[in-house]
């Protein structure tokens, strides 16, 4: 019974365009759920789904976590059960946390500690674009837009296109990567030919940072972050930084104003 739940879920988030990881997060909760909670599904009520709530929160999940609980249990519930109920929960108030940025020399001491140029340039065009992981692993030759100085990023979060930055200093070492290479290739291939995995990239980032000595509590999405606090401590204007990282509210953009230096730097403490 669950395997067919579990592929009615898949085909009904396949039909509304879902990502492949939000597809991978709904089902394996809606999964959880149905071992947590066996019998006639068209039975299953609010009280099914408060009680699951209240589980994930005891078992010590963040508040994102339950929120993503609530949201896929609310599709199942609604979408493919096609259940008549009301379901009226808040959602959980999430952290604010501030985004981890590296400083310029940070960068540039984990870039000088990858010794495979294919990865290097991975990493540094991450930071000069703004880019995600998913986002560089998926560049493709036709991508970029060398004679405006620019990447087109397609079917990005949110299934949106964004035109960001294609950074000079990089541009002798991209068309290194696309010699011999046509409009649909991928900027960078495996050694097995295809794209490479997000996970191989991540984990050269790790070890790079680990050989620098950064202490940080950083990701790779850390360079994202860093590239929009730099952007602003220049003088972009926000609205600039906002379109380059295709941020939908302006408010997601303006966290980055929080981080960075150069006001702080102005200020003399008290003390």
């Amino acid at each position: 019974m669950i395997e067919r739940q579990m592929q009615l879920t898949k085909e009904e988030m396949l039909l509304r365009y879902y990502s492949p990881k939000t597809i991978k997060a709904y089902t394996s909760l809606i999964r959880e759920f149905l071992i947590i909670y066996p019998g006639d599904i068209k039975r299953y009520t609010e009280y099914n789904l408060r009680e699951f709530l209240l589980f994930k929160q005891r078992k010590g999940f963040t508040s994102q976590t339950v929120n993503l609980s609530l949201m896929a249990m609310k599709f199942y519930y609604l979408q493919v059960l096609k259940l008549r109920i009301r379901i009226d929960f808040k959602f959980a108030k999430t952290s604010k946390k501030l985004p981890v940025v590296l400083s310029h020399e940070e960068i540039d001491r984990i870039l000088n500690c990858v010794t495979n140029y294919k990865h290097k340039t991975m990493i540094a065009l991450a930071y000069g674009a703004g880019l995600r992981v998913g986002e560089v692993v998926r560049l493709r030759v036709r991508d970029l837009q060398f004679e405006q100085g620019t990447i087109h990023i397609k079917n990005a979060k949110g299934k949106k296109d964004r035109i960001t930055l294609l950074p000079s200093k990089l541009l002798g070492d991209l068309k290194l990567f696309i010699v011999r290479k046509v409009g649909v290739d991928y900027l960078f291939e495996s050694e097995r030919g295809g794209r490479l995995t997000e996970r191989s990239i991540q984990n050269v980032f790790n070890r790079a940072c680990r050989s620098a000595g950064i202490v940080k509590l950083v990701t790779f999405h850390s360079l994202r972050h860093s590239f929009a606090t730099h952007l602003l401590e220049n003088g972009v204007d926000v609205r600039y930084v906002q379109s380059l990282l295709g941020h939908q509210n302006i408010r997601t953009t303006q966290l980055y104003t929080q981080v960075t230096s150069n006001k702080l730097k102005t200020i003399d403490s008290p003390l």
